[in-house]
């Protein structure tokens, strides 16, 4: 797996996380305990801090970045999934960021919110606790996040990263 530091930012990963060769690590990342970045995730930690907490996946084909003002944060128990683009913005534990959305600058999806599949949550905006924000730009609906579903999702990829570094062979070369 490529892990790049950069000039004196130096990427922290906690020895239990599972990061696939195909992913990027660069600068100043942190990767918490169990924690899971799969393949094609990009995490480029150069303009500021990316931390990610414990239990979290990052799934395939994210890119995390940040700004010289913003840090990109992650919580605890957190699915971010494929192609998710997150980017100077505070992502609270046990959320939910689904299939190919966009968190932007300044905003900060609240604990145990969901971001629905290509949905877009513009920059300086709140997604409050619980809620299910859908859509481009992503408003709040009225039905409430599921709070056991997320956790079970978050345990699967756990389970998963676990599987995949006790298994994974490359059979190329």
């Amino acid at each position: 797996m490529p892990i790049y530091a950069l000039g004196d930012a130096t990427p922290s990963i906690d020895p239990s996380a599972y990061v696939h060769p195909d992913a990027v690590i660069i600068g100043d990342v942190t990767i918490g305990a169990e924690s899971s970045i799969w393949p094609g995730a990009v995490l480029r930690g150069d303009d500021g801090r990316i931390v990610i907490g414990a239990r979290t996946s990052i799934q395939d084909n994210c890119v995390l970045h940040t700004t010289p003002m913003d840090h990109t944060i992650v919580g605890d128990d957190c699915v971010i999934g494929h192609i998710v683009h997150l980017e100077g913005c505070t992502i609270s534990d046990g959320c939910l960021i689904g299939n190919a959305a966009m968190v932007l600058h300044r905003s900060v999806v609240h604990t145990g919110a969901i971001v629905a599949a290509n949905s877009v949550v513009l920059y300086d905006v709140d997604i409050p606790s619980g809620a299910l924000a859908v859509g481009s730009p992503a408003v709040i609906k009225p039905d409430r996040a599921d709070a056991t579903m997320i956790a079970q999702a978050a345990q699967s990829y756990v389970d998963r990263g676990r599987r995949f570094a006790a298994g994974l062979r490359r059979l190329d070369g």
